[in-house]
């Protein structure tokens, strides 16, 4: 299992939950499977995998509140399961901390896919903080925006001072804005740079993950230029 990226999966229906983990088996992944909340904190906790793939609707401690827990201990990848496309549970899923989500019924290989491209863009944090580096107001490595600073190489970020925690997701789409202040940057190519979609996707993500940033690095920092995206004040 050391050598294999290892899946959390929470997941109470037993013939989703067998199914799934078979399929994610068969693609080289080790997988921790539960069929509640509780059981699947202590799991996350006892085993600490590398990814958690949580269904939202999951008895003792739903899948919303699974992923809240965890994101108050862990930056680790999370996405989120849902049997409905509805509204509510996506931005519900995604203002939990999750970083993506996958509507049931899936497809296997759509799945993998989704699961690939999150830990890439995870494992690769530091390209875009090289993009970042060439922008000539850094000090260093140092990017300064207001109060904001950005730290491309320590991937640490500091509002008047302070630290400022925040999600691997969250940090690339920060450099994302940091290599072009001032630029409107469209929801299409955020999805693609940042969630590694190299076709449509759903652009809440997008929304709802700009919107946690707003929160953290300031309301105002970003702003929402309508019908085209977003841009960061330089």
């Amino acid at each position: 299992m050391a050598d294999q990226t290892h899946v959390l999966f929470v997941e109470d229906d037993d013939v989703i939950r067998e199914a799934t983990q078979l399929a994610l088996e068969r693609d080289g992944f080790a997988v921790t499977a539960m069929p509640d909340g509780l059981s699947g904190l202590a799991a996350f906790r006892a085993d600490r995998p590398d990814i958690a793939l949580l269904d939202v609707m999951v008895p003792g401690l739903d899948g919303v509140s699974l992923c809240r827990r965890i994101r108050d201990e862990s930056t680790v990848p999370v996405i989120m399961l849902s049997a409905r496309a509805d509204s509510i549970d996506v931005v519900l899923g995604l203002e939990a901390g999750a970083d993506d989500y996958v509507t049931k019924p899936f497809d296997g290989a759509v799945l993998v896919a989704r699961i690939r491209a999150v830990l890439r863009r995870f494992g690769h944090a530091a390209a875009a903080a090289q993009a970042a580096e060439s922008d000539p107001r850094a000090n260093g490595a140092v990017l300064t925006f207001g109060e904001v600073e950005v730290d491309t190489e320590g991937m640490e970020v500091r509002r008047a001072g302070q630290p400022v925690a925040l999600t691997p997701t969250e940090m690339r789409l920060l450099l994302e804005f940091s290599t072009a202040p001032g630029t409107v940057l469209s929801r299409d190519r955020l999805l693609e740079r940042v969630w590694d979609y190299g076709w449509g996707g759903d652009t809440r993500v997008v929304d709802v993950h700009v919107q946690r940033l707003r929160t953290k690095i300031g309301q105002d920092r970003i702003e929402t230029v309508r019908g085209f995206g977003y841009k960061l004040k330089a």
